[in-house]
């Protein structure tokens, strides 16, 4: 494993790799790592003769008063996580080389961004996919793998890639959770033992609007998100950000036939959590066609 700050270097040993007929796999990461990154790790390995992972609190995607300074960070940790997989190249810029001074450009999605978390963290997506861009710049990888957690996410990326003819192929990876179904986050070091607890409101309550989906009942876009939201709201420390049912593909509205997905956001004390489901296309007279 070999870590590399500067940008130019990791260029020129991607290139290097290129140039011996190495495929080259990304996986873009923040750090603080969890079982759910080496997930995204593994499939790059076995994708890719080099493995590429970058470690960035990209401050550009953190609003006002949200958690950048706290974001847990542990180097150490990360690598001895990273060993056993084995990742190849570690990128680990500071903030002022991946924007120095004067830097003035931004690579933004559209539509995609508006809704769910983009209508509650403005300018959030517009810093993913500006350092996701130079990543993609800087590593020039075969493949990028991103995790389904951050589900609107992965369609903002998937469309950036698409529409800038980056030669890259997207590979998305189920979420990982933990054995009593919690998604796994680095956000949930913060939680409090209770908190946690109450945190597995999250994926019972998609579970169980999946499962009524999956039963073939008769129910409109809102009886899956008052499922949900009766759940949730169960738990005193829950604020609900959002309930939604969009169009899995698109994030657009829901409609019958459709791949579909239950997407949330809550906070839990001072955290903010995410997750979501999908739901297999119904159409069989009952499915979903409006809200």
């Amino acid at each position: 494993m070999r870590l590399v700050s500067d940008p130019s270097e990791m260029r020129r040993l991607c290139a290097e790799a290129r140039r011996r007929g190495d495929r080259i796999a990304l996986v873009p990461t923040m750090g603080f790592l969890h079982e759910g990154h080496l997930t995204l790790m593994r499939e790059g390995r076995r994708r890719a003769d080099l493995l590429a992972v970058s470690i960035f609190v990209n401050p550009t995607q953190f609003g006002a008063g949200e958690d950048y300074g706290k974001y847990p960070r542990d180097l150490v940790r990360d690598r001895s996580m990273m060993d056993p997989v084995p990742v190849d190249l570690v990128f680990t810029p500071e903030a002022d080389v991946m924007y120095p001074d004067g830097a003035q450009t931004w690579v933004e999605v559209g539509e995609l961004t508006h809704g769910l978390c983009g209508a509650h963290r403005p300018g959030h997506f517009r810093g993913v996919t500006t350092v996701v861009a130079k990543l993609f710049n800087i590593v020039r990888p075969d493949f990028a793998i991103f995790g389904e957690k951050d589900f609107q996410q992965l369609r903002v990326i998937q469309r950036m890639t698409a529409d800038l003819n980056f030669d890259i192929e997207i590979v998305p990876v189920p979420i990982v959770r933990e054995p009593d179904g919690l998604a796994m986050s680095s956000r949930n070091a913060y939680l409090t033992p209770a908190e946690r607890t109450e945190a597995l409101s999250l994926s019972r309550a998609l579970f169980a609007a999946r499962a009524t989906w999956s039963a073939g009942t008769a129910i409109d876009a809102a009886g899956l998100v008052q499922i949900v939201t009766g759940i949730l709201s169960v738990s005193p420390s829950i604020r609900i950000e959002y309930v939604e049912v969009v169009d899995a593909l698109t994030l657009g509205a829901a409609t019958a036939g459709r791949p579909l997905a239950i997407a949330i956001a809550v906070r839990i004390g001072k955290t903010r959590l995410i997750d979501n489901i999908a739901l297999n296309p119904r159409d069989d007279g009952d499915g979903v066609v409006s809200h």
